[in-house]
Protein backbone atom coordinates (compact mmCIF):
# COMPACT_ATOMS: atom_id res chain seq x y z
CA UNK A 1 0.00 0.00 0.00
CA UNK A 2 1.38 3.42 -0.96
CA UNK A 3 1.77 6.33 1.44
CA UNK A 4 -1.08 8.14 -0.31
CA UNK A 5 -3.35 5.11 0.13
CA UNK A 6 -2.52 5.04 3.84
CA UNK A 7 -3.47 8.73 4.03
CA UNK A 8 -6.82 8.09 2.34
CA UNK A 9 -7.57 5.16 4.65
CA UNK A 10 -6.84 7.28 7.70
CA UNK A 11 -9.11 10.06 6.42
CA UNK A 12 -11.89 7.49 6.02
CA UNK A 13 -11.24 6.19 9.55
CA UNK A 14 -11.48 9.74 10.86
CA UNK A 15 -14.88 9.99 9.16
CA UNK A 16 -16.12 6.67 10.60
CA UNK A 17 -15.07 7.67 14.11
CA UNK A 18 -16.59 11.15 13.93
CA UNK A 19 -13.21 12.87 14.27
CA UNK A 20 -13.68 15.56 11.64
CA UNK A 21 -14.97 18.70 13.42
CA UNK A 22 -18.32 19.75 12.02
CA UNK A 23 -17.89 23.41 13.02
CA UNK A 24 -14.44 23.66 11.40
CA UNK A 25 -14.61 21.99 7.97
CA UNK A 26 -11.37 23.78 7.07
CA UNK A 27 -9.46 21.27 9.25
CA UNK A 28 -10.23 18.38 6.92
CA UNK A 29 -9.40 20.49 3.86
CA UNK A 30 -6.07 21.50 5.39
CA UNK A 31 -5.13 17.93 6.33
CA UNK A 32 -5.99 16.79 2.81
CA UNK A 33 -3.97 19.54 1.17
CA UNK A 34 -1.02 19.11 3.57
CA UNK A 35 -0.86 15.38 4.39
CA UNK A 36 0.93 14.19 7.51
CA UNK A 37 3.66 12.26 5.72
CA UNK A 38 4.94 15.38 3.93
CA UNK A 39 6.05 16.70 7.34
CA UNK A 40 7.37 13.43 8.75
CA UNK A 41 11.15 12.83 9.02
CA UNK A 42 12.78 9.95 7.22
CA UNK A 43 13.09 7.98 10.47
CA UNK A 44 10.31 7.39 13.00
CA UNK A 45 10.22 5.14 16.07
CA UNK A 46 7.94 2.31 17.15
CA UNK A 47 7.79 0.36 20.41
CA UNK A 48 8.37 -3.37 19.91
CA UNK A 49 7.43 -4.30 23.48
CA UNK A 50 10.97 -4.02 24.80
CA UNK A 51 12.69 -1.09 23.09
CA UNK A 52 12.17 1.71 20.59
CA UNK A 53 12.82 0.51 17.05
CA UNK A 54 13.76 2.92 14.21
CA UNK A 55 11.82 2.71 10.94
CA UNK A 56 13.47 4.48 8.03
CA UNK A 57 11.50 5.38 4.92
CA UNK A 58 14.43 4.84 2.55
CA UNK A 59 14.86 1.31 3.97
CA UNK A 60 11.25 0.15 4.31
CA UNK A 61 8.67 2.64 3.07
CA UNK A 62 5.70 0.33 3.69
CA UNK A 63 6.42 -0.07 7.41
CA UNK A 64 7.30 3.62 7.70
CA UNK A 65 4.00 4.63 6.10
CA UNK A 66 2.07 2.27 8.38
CA UNK A 67 3.74 3.89 11.40
CA UNK A 68 2.91 7.40 10.17
CA UNK A 69 -0.73 6.47 9.49
CA UNK A 70 -1.49 4.04 12.32
CA UNK A 71 -4.98 5.40 12.95
CA UNK A 72 -6.97 8.42 14.15
CA UNK A 73 -5.95 7.87 17.78
CA UNK A 74 -2.27 7.03 17.35
CA UNK A 75 0.70 9.38 17.55
CA UNK A 76 3.95 8.85 15.65
CA UNK A 77 7.19 9.25 17.59
CA UNK A 78 9.69 11.27 15.56
CA UNK A 79 12.54 11.82 18.02
CA UNK A 80 14.11 10.14 21.07
CA UNK A 81 16.09 11.87 23.80
CA UNK A 82 17.74 9.87 26.53
CA UNK A 83 15.98 6.76 25.29
CA UNK A 84 12.50 8.30 25.66
CA UNK A 85 10.23 10.04 23.12
CA UNK A 86 10.90 13.78 22.96
CA UNK A 87 8.94 14.79 19.87
CA UNK A 88 6.04 13.30 17.93
CA UNK A 89 3.33 13.87 15.40
CA UNK A 90 0.23 13.95 17.60
CA UNK A 91 -2.62 11.62 16.72
CA UNK A 92 -4.72 13.22 13.97
CA UNK A 93 -7.94 13.16 15.98
CA UNK A 94 -6.35 15.31 18.70
CA UNK A 95 -4.77 17.66 16.15
CA UNK A 96 -8.19 18.15 14.55
CA UNK A 97 -9.88 18.64 17.94
CA UNK A 98 -7.35 21.25 19.08
CA UNK A 99 -7.56 23.19 15.81
CA UNK A 100 -11.34 23.17 16.13
CA UNK A 101 -11.03 24.46 19.72
CA UNK A 102 -8.80 27.32 18.54
CA UNK A 103 -11.64 28.91 16.51
CA UNK A 104 -9.16 30.15 13.95
CA UNK A 105 -10.21 32.55 11.19
CA UNK A 106 -8.33 33.85 8.14
CA UNK A 107 -6.08 36.76 9.05
CA UNK A 108 -5.71 35.83 12.70
CA UNK A 109 -2.21 36.34 14.04
CA UNK A 110 -1.16 33.03 15.57
CA UNK A 111 1.60 31.99 17.95
CA UNK A 112 2.43 28.28 18.04
CA UNK A 113 4.65 26.86 20.77
CA UNK A 114 6.45 23.66 19.80
CA UNK A 115 7.07 23.55 16.04
CA UNK A 116 8.12 19.89 15.99
CA UNK A 117 7.99 18.60 12.43
CA UNK A 118 6.12 21.68 11.19
CA UNK A 119 2.87 19.91 10.33
CA UNK A 120 0.66 21.77 12.80
CA UNK A 121 2.19 25.11 11.78
CA UNK A 122 1.41 24.22 8.16
CA UNK A 123 -2.24 23.56 9.01
CA UNK A 124 -2.44 26.86 10.88
CA UNK A 125 -0.93 28.75 7.94
CA UNK A 126 -3.32 27.04 5.51
CA UNK A 127 -6.20 28.57 7.44
CA UNK A 128 -4.83 31.88 8.74
CA UNK A 129 -2.87 32.86 5.63
CA UNK A 130 0.72 33.80 4.75
CA UNK A 131 2.91 35.75 7.14
CA UNK A 132 0.63 35.64 10.20
CA UNK A 133 1.82 32.42 11.89
CA UNK A 134 4.81 32.47 14.24
CA UNK A 135 6.16 29.19 15.62
CA UNK A 136 8.73 28.73 18.40
CA UNK A 137 10.81 25.56 18.82
CA UNK A 138 13.45 24.93 21.49
CA UNK A 139 15.36 22.34 19.45
CA UNK A 140 17.61 23.96 16.84
CA UNK A 141 17.64 20.88 14.57
CA UNK A 142 13.86 20.43 14.69
CA UNK A 143 13.34 24.13 13.96
CA UNK A 144 15.63 24.04 10.92
CA UNK A 145 14.00 20.92 9.48
CA UNK A 146 10.49 22.28 10.06
CA UNK A 147 11.41 25.57 8.40
CA UNK A 148 12.72 23.65 5.40
CA UNK A 149 9.54 21.55 5.09
CA UNK A 150 7.28 24.58 5.43
CA UNK A 151 9.17 26.48 2.73
CA UNK A 152 9.07 23.44 0.44
CA UNK A 153 5.29 23.38 0.86
CA UNK A 154 5.11 27.04 -0.18
CA UNK A 155 4.01 28.28 3.24
CA UNK A 156 5.16 31.54 4.83
CA UNK A 157 5.66 30.79 8.54
CA UNK A 158 8.17 32.50 10.85
CA UNK A 159 10.04 29.78 12.78
CA UNK A 160 12.16 30.89 15.74
CA UNK A 161 14.41 28.98 18.12
CA UNK A 162 13.53 29.72 21.72
CA UNK A 163 11.86 28.63 24.92
CA UNK A 164 8.16 28.23 24.28
CA UNK A 165 7.36 29.15 27.88
CA UNK A 166 8.49 32.70 27.09
CA UNK A 167 6.21 32.95 24.06
CA UNK A 168 7.41 35.42 21.42
CA UNK A 169 7.14 38.97 22.71
CA UNK A 170 8.38 40.58 19.50
CA UNK A 171 5.29 39.49 17.59
CA UNK A 172 2.64 40.12 20.24
CA UNK A 173 -0.19 40.65 20.73
CA UNK A 174 -1.57 37.52 19.06
CA UNK A 175 -5.17 36.65 18.31
CA UNK A 176 -4.58 32.96 18.93
CA UNK A 177 -1.97 30.96 20.85
CA UNK A 178 -1.65 27.18 20.60
CA UNK A 179 0.84 24.80 22.22
CA UNK A 180 1.69 21.34 20.90
CA UNK A 181 3.21 20.12 24.17
CA UNK A 182 1.73 19.71 27.64
CA UNK A 183 2.31 22.15 30.46
CA UNK A 184 1.47 21.82 34.13
CA UNK A 185 1.00 25.57 34.46
CA UNK A 186 0.03 27.83 31.57
CA UNK A 187 2.87 30.39 31.29
CA UNK A 188 1.67 33.86 32.16
CA UNK A 189 3.65 35.15 29.17
CA UNK A 190 1.14 33.42 26.89
CA UNK A 191 -1.71 35.35 28.47
CA UNK A 192 0.20 38.64 28.34
CA UNK A 193 0.96 38.12 24.66
CA UNK A 194 -2.65 37.35 23.69
CA UNK A 195 -5.04 40.21 23.00
CA UNK A 196 -8.14 40.62 25.23
CA UNK A 197 -10.78 38.26 23.87
CA UNK A 198 -8.09 36.13 22.24
CA UNK A 199 -7.93 32.39 22.69
CA UNK A 200 -5.25 30.06 24.08
CA UNK A 201 -5.43 26.30 23.43
CA UNK A 202 -2.95 24.07 25.22
CA UNK A 203 -2.60 20.51 26.49
CA UNK A 204 -2.59 20.41 30.27
CA UNK A 205 -0.83 17.83 32.38
CA UNK A 206 -0.44 15.36 29.49
CA UNK A 207 -4.13 14.47 29.82
CA UNK A 208 -6.57 16.66 27.93
CA UNK A 209 -6.49 20.16 26.51
CA UNK A 210 -8.11 23.42 27.55
CA UNK A 211 -9.23 26.51 25.64
CA UNK A 212 -8.85 29.76 27.58
CA UNK A 213 -10.23 33.18 26.63
CA UNK A 214 -8.30 36.22 27.82
CA UNK A 215 -10.43 38.63 29.86
CA UNK A 216 -11.17 42.13 28.58
CA UNK A 217 -8.79 43.63 31.16
CA UNK A 218 -6.06 41.09 30.37
CA UNK A 219 -5.81 40.15 34.05
CA UNK A 220 -6.88 36.53 33.63
CA UNK A 221 -7.77 33.79 31.19
CA UNK A 222 -10.47 31.19 31.69
CA UNK A 223 -12.13 28.38 29.80
CA UNK A 224 -13.27 24.79 29.59
CA UNK A 225 -11.61 21.45 29.05
CA UNK A 226 -12.06 20.50 25.39
CA UNK A 227 -11.01 16.86 25.16
CA UNK A 228 -8.94 14.02 26.57
CA UNK A 229 -5.62 12.95 25.08
CA UNK A 230 -1.98 12.23 25.94
CA UNK A 231 0.73 14.75 25.09
CA UNK A 232 4.48 15.14 25.23
CA UNK A 233 5.64 17.29 28.16
CA UNK A 234 7.74 20.41 27.78
CA UNK A 235 11.46 19.84 27.23
CA UNK A 236 13.33 19.53 30.50
CA UNK A 237 10.32 18.14 32.36
CA UNK A 238 11.21 14.90 34.12
CA UNK A 239 9.43 12.14 32.22
CA UNK A 240 10.20 9.58 34.94
CA UNK A 241 10.57 5.86 34.56
CA UNK A 242 8.16 3.94 32.44
CA UNK A 243 5.93 1.39 34.10
CA UNK A 244 8.09 -1.60 33.30
CA UNK A 245 11.12 0.12 34.80
CA UNK A 246 9.23 0.99 37.98
CA UNK A 247 8.24 -2.67 38.27
CA UNK A 248 11.81 -3.80 37.74
CA UNK A 249 12.99 -1.55 40.54
CA UNK A 250 10.16 -2.49 42.91
CA UNK A 251 9.15 -6.16 42.55
CA UNK A 252 5.67 -7.36 43.35
CA UNK A 253 4.66 -7.30 47.00
CA UNK A 254 1.28 -8.44 48.41
CA UNK A 255 -1.04 -10.20 45.97
CA UNK A 256 -4.07 -10.87 48.12
CA UNK A 257 -5.48 -7.35 48.48
CA UNK A 258 -8.99 -6.72 47.17
CA UNK A 259 -10.03 -3.47 45.50
CA UNK A 260 -13.53 -2.28 46.31
CA UNK A 261 -14.37 -1.24 42.75
CA UNK A 262 -14.05 -2.72 39.28
CA UNK A 263 -10.84 -1.95 37.40
CA UNK A 264 -12.93 -1.47 34.26
CA UNK A 265 -14.42 1.68 35.81
CA UNK A 266 -11.08 3.44 35.52
CA UNK A 267 -11.57 3.65 31.74
CA UNK A 268 -14.12 6.44 32.27
CA UNK A 269 -12.68 9.62 30.73
CA UNK A 270 -14.35 11.94 33.24
CA UNK A 271 -13.07 9.94 36.20
CA UNK A 272 -9.59 9.82 34.66
CA UNK A 273 -9.48 13.60 34.42
CA UNK A 274 -10.63 14.01 38.02
CA UNK A 275 -7.95 11.56 39.16
CA UNK A 276 -5.36 13.53 37.19
CA UNK A 277 -6.35 16.67 39.09
CA UNK A 278 -6.45 15.06 42.53
CA UNK A 279 -3.43 12.75 42.10
CA UNK A 280 -1.26 14.55 39.52
CA UNK A 281 1.67 12.14 39.74
CA UNK A 282 -0.35 8.91 39.39
CA UNK A 283 -0.72 7.54 35.87
CA UNK A 284 -3.53 5.19 34.94
CA UNK A 285 -3.91 2.86 31.95
CA UNK A 286 -6.58 0.24 31.36
CA UNK A 287 -6.94 -2.85 29.22
CA UNK A 288 -10.14 -4.77 28.58
CA UNK A 289 -8.68 -8.18 27.85
CA UNK A 290 -10.61 -11.21 26.65
CA UNK A 291 -10.53 -12.76 30.11
CA UNK A 292 -10.65 -9.76 32.44
CA UNK A 293 -10.20 -6.01 32.59
CA UNK A 294 -7.02 -4.71 34.19
CA UNK A 295 -5.84 -1.28 35.28
CA UNK A 296 -2.21 -0.30 35.78
CA UNK A 297 -1.23 2.49 38.18
CA UNK A 298 2.23 3.97 38.71
CA UNK A 299 3.84 7.18 39.89
CA UNK A 300 6.72 7.05 37.36
CA UNK A 301 9.29 6.66 40.12
CA UNK A 302 8.66 4.49 43.14
CA UNK A 303 5.37 2.59 43.16
CA UNK A 304 2.97 0.66 40.97
CA UNK A 305 -0.20 -1.41 41.23
CA UNK A 306 -2.19 -3.69 38.95
CA UNK A 307 -5.94 -4.13 39.47
CA UNK A 308 -7.55 -7.19 37.88
CA UNK A 309 -11.28 -7.89 37.55
CA UNK A 310 -12.40 -11.51 37.97
CA UNK A 311 -15.54 -13.34 36.80
CA UNK A 312 -16.72 -13.74 40.42
CA UNK A 313 -16.91 -9.95 40.79
CA UNK A 314 -13.73 -9.49 42.79
CA UNK A 315 -11.00 -7.08 41.81
CA UNK A 316 -7.61 -8.03 43.18
CA UNK A 317 -4.50 -5.93 43.62
CA UNK A 318 -0.85 -6.62 42.98
CA UNK A 319 1.56 -3.84 43.86
CA UNK A 320 5.13 -2.83 44.48
CA UNK A 321 6.83 0.13 46.15
CA UNK A 322 6.05 2.11 49.28
CA UNK A 323 2.80 3.75 48.17
CA UNK A 324 -0.59 2.04 48.21
CA UNK A 325 -1.72 3.58 44.95
CA UNK A 326 -4.95 1.60 44.81
CA UNK A 327 -6.03 3.15 48.12
CA UNK A 328 -5.16 6.64 46.91
CA UNK A 329 -7.14 6.03 43.73
CA UNK A 330 -10.11 4.74 45.73
CA UNK A 331 -10.12 7.89 47.88
CA UNK A 332 -9.93 10.21 44.88
CA UNK A 333 -12.67 8.21 43.12
CA UNK A 334 -14.90 8.76 46.14
CA UNK A 335 -14.23 12.52 46.06
CA UNK A 336 -15.27 12.64 42.39
CA UNK A 337 -18.53 10.86 43.18
CA UNK A 338 -19.26 13.12 46.15
CA UNK A 339 -18.79 16.12 43.86
CA UNK A 340 -21.60 14.84 41.60
CA UNK A 341 -19.50 12.87 39.12
CA UNK A 342 -18.67 15.88 36.92
CA UNK A 343 -18.03 14.99 33.31
CA UNK A 344 -14.83 15.81 31.47
CA UNK A 345 -16.58 18.81 29.90
CA UNK A 346 -17.77 20.11 33.27
CA UNK A 347 -14.14 20.93 34.14
CA UNK A 348 -12.37 24.18 33.39
CA UNK A 349 -9.32 26.27 34.27
CA UNK A 350 -8.67 29.81 35.43
CA UNK A 351 -5.23 31.44 35.13
CA UNK A 352 -4.26 34.72 36.76
CA UNK A 353 -0.82 36.26 37.01
CA UNK A 354 -0.06 34.54 40.30
CA UNK A 355 -2.30 31.47 40.36
CA UNK A 356 -3.88 28.70 38.29
CA UNK A 357 -6.67 26.38 39.34
CA UNK A 358 -8.99 23.70 38.00
CA UNK A 359 -12.71 23.87 38.69
CA UNK A 360 -15.85 21.98 37.81
CA UNK A 361 -19.33 23.33 37.36
CA UNK A 362 -22.38 21.10 37.86
CA UNK A 363 -25.95 22.41 38.11
CA UNK A 364 -24.69 25.98 38.36
CA UNK A 365 -22.37 25.26 41.29
CA UNK A 366 -18.68 25.84 40.65
CA UNK A 367 -16.17 23.94 42.78
CA UNK A 368 -12.45 24.43 42.95
CA UNK A 369 -10.29 21.30 42.93
CA UNK A 370 -6.91 20.85 44.59
CA UNK A 371 -4.48 17.91 44.52
CA UNK A 372 -5.26 15.34 47.24
CA UNK A 373 -8.05 17.54 48.62
CA UNK A 374 -11.80 17.26 48.22
CA UNK A 375 -13.27 19.89 45.87
CA UNK A 376 -14.72 22.86 47.71
CA UNK A 377 -17.15 25.59 46.67
CA UNK A 378 -15.57 28.73 45.24
CA UNK A 379 -16.63 31.88 47.17
CA UNK A 380 -18.85 34.06 45.07
CA UNK A 381 -19.53 31.35 42.45
CA UNK A 382 -23.05 30.75 41.19
CA UNK A 383 -25.13 28.59 43.52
Amino acid sequence: MSVEEHARRQAAAMERNGCWPGHSPWVRSAMTALPRHVFTPDTVWTWDGHAWEPLTRSVDEKRWAAAVYQGPFDATVTQLEGGLPSSSLSCPSVVADMLDSLRLDPGHRVLELGTGTGWNAALLAHRAGPGVVTSVEVDLHLAAEAERRLAAAGLVVAVHVGDGAAGWLQGSPFDRVIATYAVEEVPWAWVEQTRPGGRIVTPWGRLGHVALTVADDGASAEGWVQGLGMFMPARGVEQGLELHRVRERHPCGPKDAVFGRAAAGLADASLLFALRVLLPDVRVSTDRGAAAATAWLHDAHSSWACLTDHPDGRTTVERGGPRHLHEEIAGAWEQWEQAGRPSLYDFGMTRTEHEQWIWSEVDGVRRRWEPTLAPRPVPGAAA
